[in-house]
């Protein structure tokens, strides 16, 4: 394992990927057995492909939205959506609770990218039943809030300037960390880097997610300190952060190795649901336990809602920036027919010029004789009933 870690630290290489991955799956499942009540159905791949699933239109809608540049994931209805349509389809009538969730089409998608459709779908299973992310795709979303308070916390206590300022300007980590963890940072970050991610999170599971997010922030501390105002703030921390060099990733995956924060996460968590509990008991009503399920049920929608709206902004700046860029080939062009429009001007008026010249050079006599040759020409039988035919 030792000579595992030396080679996920270097980079491993693409070809390879899809059996390392396999092989540290099977590692893990070795040294932590899933207890039988949270195993997936045994359900095979093909059989749960002829099945029908509830989910198919929110599956439809996100293929386009999935690595929407991507060769492979393009063109409609390609090779590439066919085969994540079958894997999001196979996982939702799987997980009957998660069903299909945004953010999970990405992360299939990094599967599918490489390795087979069916050597996809364990590896779903392992990273969302072993490694336990299906937890932040639940319908109540409370994983992903709990996510997102230890986030929070650990800024706090590594990074107390930092989360000050963030929290001066109003920015929670659920505006700009949320599609990180809901995608493994796959929707927005290069997909090289997310590979990277990934081989780690196959080694040492959920917490490589903060860890990734910790150093993405501190690495960024100054710029962000820089700004002052809620707009620059997160557009620097969803649009700049992932415009990454291959020096900070590799800076990156370097700090997420050396950092250990498992025993903070895990009492952060307990933490979280302490804090949680007693709110909920000093504003449970007494008399009214329907209101109170009413209000709770009511309140899981709006978390819910939150988080849809939140992947619908990141698709629609993935269509901003998308719509940026073709507008500036417009303009480039644009610029470039006015130059060749202006050549062509500055050739004409230099013609005119030499034209002009060579005038002076021709006698007047010879001219007036071409003058009026051109103009028996024009007058000439011949021509005026062509010119009558014409009409």
């Amino acid at each position: 394992m030792e000579e595992i870690y030396v080679t996920l630290r270097e980079g491993v290489p693409k070809c390879k990927r899809g059996e390392i991955w396999q092989f540290l799956s099977v590692q893990y499942r070795l040294r932590h057995r899933l207890p039988s009540k949270q195993q997936p159905s045994d359900m095979t791949y093909n059989d749960l492909l002829k099945q029908l699933t509830a989910q198919q239109h929110a599956i439809l809608v996100d293929l386009g939205r999935t690595f929407p540049t991507h060769p492979y994931f393009s063109a409609q209805l390609g090779a590439g959506q066919l085969s994540l349509y079958n894997l999001l389809k196979a996982y939702s009538l799987l997980d009957k609770e998660v069903g299909y969730c945004q953010g999970i089409s990405f992360v299939a998608g990094v599967l599918l990218l490489h390795m087979s459709e069916q050597q996809a779908f364990e590896m779903l299973k392992f990273l969302m039943y072993d490694l336990s992310f299906r937890k932040q795709y639940r319908p109540d979303m409370m994983s992903l809030q709990i996510q997102m308070y230890q986030l929070s916390r650990l800024l706090h206590d590594y990074h107390r300037d930092l989360y000050n300022h963030l929290e001066e300007n109003e920015i929670s980590p659920s505006l700009y960390a949320a599609p990180w963890f809901l995608t493994l940072f796959a929707s927005q970050f290069p997909l090289g880097f997310v590979a990277r991610v990934f081989d780690i999170i196959f080694v040492q599971g959920t917490e490589v997610i903060f860890k990734v997010a910790l150093s993405l922030l501190s690495n960024n501390k100054e710029c962000i300190m820089a700004r002052d105002s809620f707009e620059n703030i997160v557009d620097f921390l969803k649009v700049s952060i992932p415009d990454m060099t291959k020096d900070t990733m590799e800076k990156i995956i370097t700090q997420v190795f050396e950092m250990d924060i498992s025993k903070q996460l895990h009492a952060y968590e307990v933490e979280y649901l302490v804090i949680n509990d007693e709110i909920l008991e000093t504003s449970k009503p007494c008399d009214d336990t329907e209101g109170f399920q009413k209000l709770e049920k009511a309140n899981n929608q709006l978390k819910r809602q939150n988080m849809d709206l939140l992947e619908k902004l990141q698709v629609a700046h993935t269509k901003i920036q998308s719509l940026e860029a073709n507008l500036e080939n417009i303009v480039s062009k644009e610029n470039k027919t006015r130059n060749i429009i202006r050549s062509l001007e500055q050739e004409k008026s230099a013609y005119q010029k030499m034209v002009e010249q060579m005038r002076k050079y021709v006698p007047a006599n010879v001219l007036t004789d071409c003058e009026l040759l051109l103009k028996d020409v024009s007058c000439s039988p011949n021509n005026k009933t062509k010119a009558g035919s014409k009409q």
